[in-house]
């Protein structure tokens, strides 16, 4: 009998059938109760301060600020990281997830669980909570994949009101304060999607797309080598693959249909990257640019400014002042590529974001008096009420350009 021939195939078979069964147990997991919330008592202890939310507010419904959905994540020794990103991009209305993967001590995600609980207007809003069962993630492989969509599915129920999902890292910090993001994403429809994509491949084929690999992150505890199998497989005939950074703005309606929807699409996705190296990357702009119903809502830009080394290749450099004032006049939400406790954080803090060390971002629902000793944060109002400065108008220009019928349309989901 020759079996020389088969038993690679059926190796290949066994190795993709055991990693998409690891992938689809871990993505089952987020029904269960993964996230530890910062919060205990009664159930109507576990209700949001009126007076964030007053019932008689001035402000309409269908004329209230939208809401975002952030999952904040870290590693190992990230916890001052996430929190101070947390404070960077907090405001009463959004949502935070805060995750803080295997690679973390359970001690170390205890105590960023009870330094949430310890500022009293993530009390009141009741809007932030942690991760207790971490996931595992690789910065390579499926398992930032279905982190994310672990991520997601938690967010998703914990709230049924928020109108965008953001995924940060710690390396990542807001360009602009909360309250003149809101204020530009309550001018758009809720359905826009803004992703960086190109179906262009290139050098990812053969280095990204074509190797088979069995990412451990799925299956095992500790941080072990990724396996390459020797066989290598074609791209996909049944859809067009499309490619971009991990990072982008959803909109809820396109993470639903991700995470719950009726289309199969997406599962159907999830199987065919779940083995290869960068599945992040091209799961999200794929499923946009190959769905009739999201397509025409995406938009080629992610709203984050990258200082790029070899945009073909998506290495970035770290940032530094030099770069300062060309960010900022970016436009851009988000820039990524900060070193730990950077001096530069410290510059956008002071003069883009207004927020002081341990403080989150003043914004119009602070209305107590900003002194030495106390924040205007330490009293709360409304949550609806915003008050923007000036960066709603750098933000503002590069949406209005984006938006603008000549670069819209000619650059969504295009072909190469």
């Amino acid at each position: 009998m020759q079996k020389g021939p088969e038993q690679p195939r059926v190796t290949l078979y066994i190795i993709l059938t055991t990693a998409f069964l690891s992938l689809c147990f871990l993505l089952s997991l987020s029904s269960s109760a993964h996230s530890s919330s910062s919060y205990a008592g009664r159930p109507e202890d576990l209700r949001p301060d009126p007076r964030l939310f007053p019932s008689s507010s001035k402000i309409a419904a269908d004329t209230a600020p939208p809401s975002i959905a952030y999952l904040i994540s870290g590693s190992s020794g990230d916890s001052r990281r996430i929190l101070r990103l947390l404070y960077a991009t907090y405001h009463p209305r959004n949502r935070y997830l805060l995750h803080l993967d295997s690679l973390a001590t359970q001690s170390e995600r205890d105590r960023t669980a009870v330094a949430v609980q310890d500022v009293p207007i993530f009390r009141a809003a009741r809007n932030v909570d942690v991760i207790g069962k971490p996931d595992f993630a690789y910065q390579r492989g499926s398992s930032p994949m279905a982190s994310t969509l672990h991520g997601a599915s938690i967010l998703l129920r914990l709230s049924g009101a928020w109108d965008w999902f953001v995924n940060l890292s710690v390396d990542d910090y807001p360009l602009v304060t909360q309250d003149e993001l809101l204020h530009i994403m309550s001018h758009l429809p809720k359905d826009l999607n803004f992703v960086n994509h190109t179906s262009y491949i290139g050098w990812k084929e053969s280095r990204r797309l074509k190797p088979v690999i069995v990412d451990p992150g799925l299956y095992l505890v500790e941080k072990t080598d990724m396996f390459f199998a020797s066989q290598k497989r074609e791209l996909p005939k049944a859809f067009k693959l499309f490619s971009g950074p991990s990072f982008s703005i959803l909109s809820r309606n396109f993470m639903e249909h991700c995470v719950l929807g009726t289309d199969n699409f997406p599962r159907t996705l999830l199987m065919y990257l779940s083995n290869t190296p960068d599945s992040l990357s091209n799961y999200f702009p794929t499923i946009l640019c190959n769905s009739n119903l999201f397509k025409k809502t995406i938009i080629n830009n992610n709203l984050l400014y990258l200082a790029s080394n070899d945009t073909s290749k998506e290495r970035y450099h770290q940032l530094d002042h030099k770069e300062f004032t060309e960010m900022v006049e970016s436009g851009a939400a988000f820039a990524r590529g900060f070193r730990y406790d950077d001096t530069v954080l410290d510059r956008i803090d002071h003069e883009l974001l207004g927020r002081r060390p341990g403080e989150v971002v003043p914004g119009g629902w602070c209305l107590g008096d900003s002194n030495k000793n106390r924040s205007s944060c330490s009293v709360w109002g409304d949550s609806g009420i915003l008050r923007p400065g000036s960066g709603p108008d750098r933000l503002e220009r590069r949406i209005v350009e984006l938006l603008s019928n000549d670069w819209f349309r000619s650059h969504q989901c295009v072909p190469e």
